[in-house]
């Protein structure tokens, strides 16, 4: 993992800081939500105390709910003027299935409607006049008012009109304040029939009862009387008189059925009329409120609020909610508290507030901490790159010196990067610099010793081989002179090891000295190549070389000299049924000659090394093939051709470990120019 990496990684980190700034408005939010709540909520009672004060008159449960028609109804048996309103039919129906009776009652300036829906597969249907009526298929209606009581019979033998008759004698009908008979359309469809008719709104009762009689599953059923609830323009007209402005507020029973509302939501305010788009929204409802858990019972006119927060209140217990705006704008806050009379609940009251700043403050303030995290998060990150990219910038350079200080025998090329700073990069240099120093001295006198050791040994050597001289002119025993002879030998071979030292200094002057000139490289390594031939014996020479010449500048003798000592090296190490291949690379910037041959790999740790002076890896060859030793001079001498002609020399081994190839890559001696050509040249 690069240290960019690294770096952008430790730049990432800063992401805590917006997700800490997401959570502090997240929590401010939630607290301006919840002293709203309070607020909202110590209004709503104070206004439930002042409205049950009014005096209201709450009907005993159980009631029917007597909804506001806003359309004229069509006494037909048909259920489509009631779309709107089916789903708050009531169930009337027996204990064990109080579904099989649902009963709608509306009112308008025309009357009192009924709608009522009998789930019935059978059919068992006569006329009401019928005396069998009792035991048929039937509804039974109960009307009442004050103490004045009517029970009707409705039945029909076939989908149709039907005119119902009360109960009670003619006698007393012209007392009575309800109709003697009710008209009405009786419909049927295979899952049962409908029954719809109008009372007159002049004979309204104050309570009615409805039952009915299944002849398929005949149980007795009286119908009880309920209370009629509905819309109490009285007590809307006080709740609108208490209410606060921009608030809305509804009255409801123990039932949740609506007696009295006031008010509207105000989803956009005069000081807050820019409008939000679906990207605000969405960053509001996703991010800053995912929690907004309002009841939609609550959204709009309903006739019965069944809500949660409602169910709540007519417990006893206040409650509170939150929920998106009915339209998509800002978020309505409800509060539903209980309303007391005589010591019970008798209904409660929900007062709902419309809030488009709220989430308006929340966004501005999530995109405001947002936008400039982001900004500090790309400087931060930006920052921190460039001084990655400088810090990788300057390490990479102090790496590439000491890897080319390695390469050179510790000898640095110039100062050493970075030895004028001042920071911790700068001490590492400075410590890479007196270590290569120290180490480019020791390298300096390794490379002198040898020319050292040769001017020291060449006198005690002298010495010892005049005393063999003269010791030869002595009468010595048999084994005196068997002594005498090895001691010659190892002196001997003793002076071909001073020669051998002495022989390195001459030829780094020699090499250092050496003029340049043009000539054709191709030439010369096909001459060169041509001269191996004899010497390879047994050994496949392959030769490789461009069609064309290669014009150089250089010195021919110090190259075909390297050649020789490359092909040399080749040679020792080649098995006798091996191969060698020499090859010939022209290219723009120069030229490079390769020598590879089969056998032995070199070993890892001296790929490094092997053209370093005095360096070796064929003793045991050395020794086998002649007395003279190998002092790890001729690879070096390589090197030193390679560098003056600006190149440099590498050995690898082959990829397919076949053996191992030797490279040297030219540039070409500098051209010097007239003035610099000594005098005598």
């Amino acid at each position: 993992m690069s240290l960019r990496f690294k770096l952008l990684l430790v730049a990432l980190s800063t992401l805590a800081l917006p997700w800490a700034g997401w959570q502090f408005v997240r929590q401010t939010e939630a607290l301006l939500r919840q002293g709203q709540e309070q607020a909202l909520l110590a209004s709503a009672g104070t206004l439930a105390k002042a409205f049950a004060a009014s005096g209201i008159d709450w009907p005993s449960a159980p009631v029917l709910y007597v909804h506001r028609l806003a359309e004229p109804i069509t006494v037909d048996g048909y259920a489509d003027d009631w779309a709107e309103l089916r789903p708050y039919a009531q169930a009337l129906g027996p204990a064990q299935d109080a579904q099989k009776l649902r009963v709608l009652l509306g009112n308008n300036d025309d009357g009192l409607y009924l709608l009522a829906e009998v789930r019935d597969a059978t059919r068992t249907r006569v006329d009401a006049s019928d005396s069998r009526a009792s035991a048929s298929d039937h509804i039974d209606l109960v009307l009442a008012r004050g103490e004045d009581t009517r029970r009707y019979l409705i039945a029909n033998a076939a989908p149709g009109p039907f005119v119902a008759r009360s109960d009670v004698a003619r006698s007393d009908v012209a007392s009575s304040t309800l109709p003697e008979r009710l008209a009405g359309v009786w419909q049927e469809d295979g899952s049962g029939y409908r029954v719809e008719l109008r009372i007159p709104g002049t004979l309204r009762p104050q309570a009615i009862g409805v039952s009915v009689y299944d002849a398929a599953a005949p149980a007795p059923d009286r119908p009880t009387p309920r209370a009629l609830l509905s819309y109490d323009a009285r007590a809307a007209g006080t709740l609108a008189a208490l209410e606060p402005d921009h608030l809305r507020a509804r009255i409801v029973d123990t039932d949740a059925w609506l007696i009295a509302d006031a008010g509207v939501l105000l989803t956009q305010s005069s000081a807050q009329s820019e409008a939000d788009g679906w990207f605000a929204r969405t960053v509001y409802h996703s991010l800053i409120a995912p929690a907004l858990t309002g009841s939609p019972a609550l959204t709009g006119e309903a006739a019965r609020l069944d809500a949660a927060e409602v169910w709540q209140a007519l417990s006893g217990v206040a409650a509170t909610s939150w929920r998106a705006g009915d339209a998509g704008d800002g978020v309505v806050l409800a509060a539903a508290v209980p309303l007391h009379a005589a010591g019970e609940v008798r209904g409660a009251l929900v007062l709902e507030q419309a809030n488009r700043a709220l989430p308006l403050l929340a966004n501005r303030a999530l995109f405001g901490l947002a936008g400039a995290t982001l900004a500090a998060l790309a400087i931060a990150g930006l920052i921190l790159l460039l001084f990655g990219a400088s810090l990788s910038f300057r390490i990479r350079r102090l790496r590439n010196a000491a890897e080319r200080a390695t390469r050179t025998s510790g000898r640095l090329h110039g100062p050493m990067p970075l030895a004028d700073s001042e920071d911790e990069l700068g001490d590492l240099a400075r410590s890479f610099g007196k270590l290569f120093d120290e180490v480019g001295a020791y390298t300096d006198y390794l490379r002198t010793l040898a020319s050292k050791l040769s001017h020291e040994l060449n006198t005690p050597l002298a010495i010892v081989k005049s005393s063999l001289d003269n010791l030869d002119h002595q009468a010595l025993s048999a084994e005196a002179r068997a002594y005498a002879s090895r001691a010659r030998d190892g002196a001997e071979r003793l002076g071909k090891i001073v020669r051998a030292m002495s022989e390195s200094g001459r030829i780094e002057r020699a090499i250092a000295s050496a003029d340049a000139e043009d000539f054709d490289l191709t030439a010369l390594v096909a001459g060169c190549a041509a001269g191996y031939r004899a010497l390879a014996g047994a050994r496949d020479l392959r030769v490789r070389l461009p069609g064309t010449p290669t014009p150089f500048h250089g010195a021919p003798e110090l190259i075909a000299q390297a050649l020789d000592k490359l092909f040399d090296n080749a040679r020792s190490f080649t098995p006798e049924d091996g191969w060698i291949e020499l090859s010939l690379e022209a290219m723009e910037s120069g030229a490079t000659i390769r020598v590879a041959n089969s056998g032995p790999a070199l070993p890892a740790a001296m790929q490094e090394r092997l053209f370093d002076s005095l360096v070796s890896v064929r003793e045991a060859a050395a020794r086998k093939d002649s007395d003279t030793p190998h002092l790890g001079l001729g690879l070096y001498v390589v090197r030193l051709v390679a560098e003056l002609h600006r190149g440099s020399a590498q050995a690898r081994n082959l990829a397919d470990g076949s053996g191992v190839e030797f490279a040297l890559r030219f540039i070409g001696m500098p051209r010097r120019r007239m003035s610099e050509v000594p005098a005598d040249a």
